[in-house]
């Protein structure tokens, strides 16, 4: 199976020494979040896990551990932007911190396995296209050499993060002009050795130079394990989504980073509350097991089929 660590939550910046106990004993509890009494029970054993990939804006706490995730395949899709504290409130100075920390990494485990994510765009009166630009042609070239891919996308609207994106005032470009973008973004790019792709967007943006994401890439993970990898597209996943099937192992209302655009926050007041219970020893993310619930062993099976002739290194 592949593991998602968490497209619900800042896992590496928060949560990772939990999850580095859960990788000690070798197991978690992930409740449904459909089902609030329905938990599975996830094996976290080399054999079962064929790749676990770390969504972050802020992985530094992990940096010191890594040798603890000796046993598995893993890679970083690191989220930095070029916004400020005014819609990213929690996430360090970017220049000073965030992207040291992303080259830091990038040593520690080689550039392929650590995925830029310049993500959401939001155009506002001060985040105009023209800042967007310049935001991205300095943080990619501060990033040159560190990585091989850079994901972008243009801001969603859901209903959960739709208040917040109100009081942004967001304008969204005409197609045209968004194409006259997307070509600008991936010429910088192009220019500092990365290759760029879109998630989940309904615009082809092909014709501009930029491709479609897959987040949960199963090319990259044939790489990085040596074996072909057989699985579904994710059916839980928007249809523009190109991922393949994982598990996902986070919490929804967990995670601190306050960005206004995320969908995974709906509530202050819940995050304020999970963040309460969370305990580096428990079984469940910021929870806690009660005699109501019903714990489920989910069954988990590789992915992988058949050694590759050409070893990625």
């Amino acid at each position: 199976m592949i593991l998602s660590a968490s497209r619900r939550t800042d896992i590496p910046n928060y949560y990772s020494e939990w999850f580095l106990n859960r990788i000690k004993e070798g197991y978690l509890y992930v409740r449904n979040p459909m089902n609030h009494h329905q938990v599975s029970r996830i094996l976290l054993t080399p054999e079962v896990v064929d790749c676990i990939v770390f969504w972050t804006k802020n992985p530094e706490p992990m940096l010191s551990r890594l040798e603890e995730l000796s046993a598995y395949q893993y890679y970083f899709q690191f989220t930095l932007t070029g916004f400020g504290r005014d819609i990213e409130p929690n996430v360090p100075h970017k220049k000073k911190c965030v992207i040291p920390i992303f080259q830091k990494l990038s040593c520690a485990i080689g550039r392929e396995r650590v995925i830029w994510r310049y993500d959401p765009i939001i155009f506002t009166q001060r985040y105009t296209p023209e800042y967007h630009l310049k935001a991205f042609a300095q943080i990619a070239g501060a990033l040159k050499g560190f990585t091989s891919k850079c994901v972008v996308s243009f801001v969603d609207l859901y209903a959960k993060n739709q208040k917040n994106m109100q009081s942004l005032d967001p304008f969204f470009l005409p197609e045209q002009a968004l194409l006259e973008f997307g070509a600008e973004i991936a010429s910088i790019a192009g220019k500092n050795g990365m290759k760029i792709a879109a998630c989940a967007e309904n615009i082809d943006l092909s014709a501009c130079g930029i491709g479609r994401n897959c987040c949960i890439d199963r090319e990259l993970i044939e790489q990085l394990t040596g074996c072909k990898i057989h699985g579904r597209k994710d059916r839980n996943q928007r249809p523009e989504c190109g991922c393949m099937e994982s598990v996902e192992v986070g919490t929804y209302n967990t995670c601190q980073n306050g960005c206004l655009y995320c969908y995974a926050n709906y509530s202050p007041k819940s995050v304020s509350g999970n963040c309460r219970l969370y305990d580096v020893n428990s079984p469940i993310l910021c929870g806690k097991i009660t005699e109501n619930d019903k714990i489920t062993d989910r069954k988990m099976n590789t992915c992988k089929e058949e050694q590759l002739s050409i070893i990625w290194e």
